[in-house]
């Protein structure tokens, strides 16, 4: 953008922030006890666009943000990422850390839906946690989440391969289900480990997991997708793709504060699809929005002073920043033709100067550079800086490339990096990262958009070798991240690897990571990881960039808002403030 352009986008947010004052929003409030409020429309902007509302088909922070309003977990997280009951009201591990027991409330039920008899949602039991989460190891489903089951619940692995086939003949599977997933009763859910995996506790908080209703998936079956039933606190209306997505509140909700109000206090939730952040924040500064979510890196110093407070007319509106469980990077796809020489990736690392990027591109607006390896700095317990990954050393990276045969970048073909469109700073950050690799190694990038949907697939096909992406936390133990470098569980050539998709092998990556996952002492757990995650970036199976830090405006009236290192929107305790 030319300065004569950016003074005149400036000019105009501070026309809109100057010429409208907070406090106009949709719909009515009324009072509830303890100086609560009931009502208004949230008006949320995603960045990114939806891809699917059935739980199991999710690995997008778009979708992830929308389903987790829909559908309950087992267990969720507060604002501090500690553990908190959600539809399990209490749980308990065993003394061998394999069998995981799940005690039901008795008074969440499905939203109201015409897959029910009369259209009444029933009550949710032990056997729906059964069937949801069979689901994730079902093929048929279309599941992304079965890695986080296979090979660690008894039986989880078979059913998946059963119903792998199952797909592929459209006979009935041969195993019926899977072993591990037990309901005693209504109310009690056992899940029972072929061994101890440390981070399981955390595993069913995900939105993948979420509960949903058997009678609905049958009723709608392939339409699923965008016609989701679940039991939480918002009930789906309508999704217009690429425009807007629909919630309103479930009046029968079973959460109540500690005042005696029943949640949820908004009466809805209204989503949008803007992909231009400059678009999104003049929205919310008409107040057409309740928050916006990162702040334009060419706007972030007229907007954002030293010490990350807004300034100027910005200052009434309300900042929430907080570093992030978050990495973004680019990922190399390690069985490619040319890509597969790690000197190669390595060289790209090497070339890539991070700090000029949050300095020039970014405007500052990143927590840090990503020098160390793919799990953030922020992990609890997690000592980052001793993992050694890649800063700038331009004279390394020719070398590199060099010895892998393509001196000043000689005969190394155009290199296509494809990232999801919408402009903002995912194309800034890949405008500079392709003049860094022309100037100093002689690469010619070419930089491909497309549409979100697509770009997934196209990665979890390894049909994208070089390719955006950007990782958040499932938890908060840094097995979520070196998931992604798990070997085993890359899947043949000609399937989809949705978690490892850069089908990155390495025996004692595999090794380490595994011997980490059985190990219940926390200490010990993080030296195992960071000796894996080493062998890991020495490998440079992804380009890391930088570590986020998320800033969000939101308008002066809302409270409540769920801001958190992990990046999880649940708006069950949202509230607009009386004004």
């Amino acid at each position: 953008m030319t300065s004569r352009l950016l003074a005149a986008a400036i000019g105009a947010v501070a026309l809109c922030v100057s010429c409208t004052e907070p406090g106009q929003r949709e719909g009515t409030t009324r009072a509830a006890k303890g100086g609560r409020m009931y009502g208004g429309i949230y008006r949320q902007n995603e960045n990114g666009e939806l891809s699917s509302l059935d739980p199991v088909r999710i690995n997008d922070v778009t979708s992830s943000h929308i389903v987790i309003n829909i559908y309950d977990q087992l267990i969720n997280f507060d604002n501090e990422l500690n553990i908190i009951p959600m539809l399990a009201k209490r749980w308990s591990v065993s003394e061998d850390g394999k069998t995981y027991t799940y005690i039901i409330r008795e008074n969440a039920r499905f939203h109201d839906d015409p897959c029910f008899p009369d259209g009444i949602g029933r009550r949710v039991t032990a056997r729906d946690v059964k069937y949801s989460l069979t689901r994730v190891c079902d093929v048929r489903a279309k599941s992304k989440s079965d890695s986080y089951f296979r090979d660690k619940v008894v039986g989880a692995s078979a059913y998946y391969h059963a119903t792998r086939v199952a797909s592929q003949t459209g006979a009935s599977p041969t195993v019926s289900g899977i072993e591990g997933f037990v309901a005693v009763d209504d109310t009690t859910f056992l899940i029972r480990l072929e061994k101890p995996f440390a981070p399981f506790e955390y595993t069913v908080a995900q939105t993948s997991m979420g509960i949903v209703a058997r009678e609905a998936v049958e009723k709608y079956g392939e339409n699923f997708f965008q016609h989701p039933v679940g039991s939480g606190a918002f009930r789906f209306v309508q999704w217009t793709p690429d425009r807007t997505c629909v919630l309103v509140r479930n009046p029968n909700y079973w959460a109540i504060d500690e005042f005696g109000n029943q949640l949820p206090y908004l009466d809805g939730i209204r989503y949008s699809f803007m992909k231009d952040d400059k678009m999104q924040l003049l929205e919310f500064a008409a107040n057409n929005l309740e928050e916006s979510y990162r702040i334009p890196n060419e706007f972030f110093a007229d907007i954002v002073d030293i010490n990350k407070n807004p300034k100027g007319k910005w200052s009434k509106f309300t900042l929430l920043h907080v570093t992030a469980l978050s990495t973004q990077f680019y990922g190399m796809v390690t069985i490619d033709p040319l890509l597969k020489d790690k000197r190669i990736r390595q060289a790209f690392n090497y070339a890539v100067d991070r700090n000029r990027i949050i300095r020039y591109v970014l405007k500052g607006q990143a927590a840090s550079p990503a020098h160390h390896g793919l799990v953030p700095p922020s992990m609890p317990d997690y000592e980052s800086d001793s993992v050694h990954g890649y800063s700038f050393d331009p004279v390394r990276a020719q070398q590199l490339l060099a010895e892998a045969g393509y001196p000043q970048g000689k005969g190394l073909p155009e290199i296509t990096l494809q990232l999801n469109a919408g402009g903002g700073r995912n194309v800034s950050v890949a405008e500079a990262i392709q003049g860094m690799l022309k100037e100093h190694l002689n690469v010619n990038i070419r930089l491909l958009q497309v549409e979100f949907a697509q770009h997934l697939e196209s990665i979890d096909n390894a049909q994208a070798a070089f390719y955006r992406l950007g990782w958040v936390a499932d938890y908060p133990d840094p097995e979520t991240f070196l998931n992604l470098y798990h070997g085993k569980i890359v899947p043949p050539p000609g399937r989809p690897s949705p978690i490892n998709s850069t089908r990155f092998q390495n025996a004692r990556f595999d090794e380490l990571f595994e011997q980490a996952l059985s190990t219940t002492d926390r200490v010990e757990r993080m030296r195992l990881y960071r000796q894996a995650e080493q062998i890991a970036i020495d490998n440079a199976p992804m380009l890391l960039i930088f570590n986020d830090e998320d800033y969000r405006f939101i308008q002066p009236y809302v409270m409540g808002h769920p801001s958190n290192s992990m990046d999880r929107m649940p708006h069950y305790k949202t509230w607009f403030k009386k004004i």
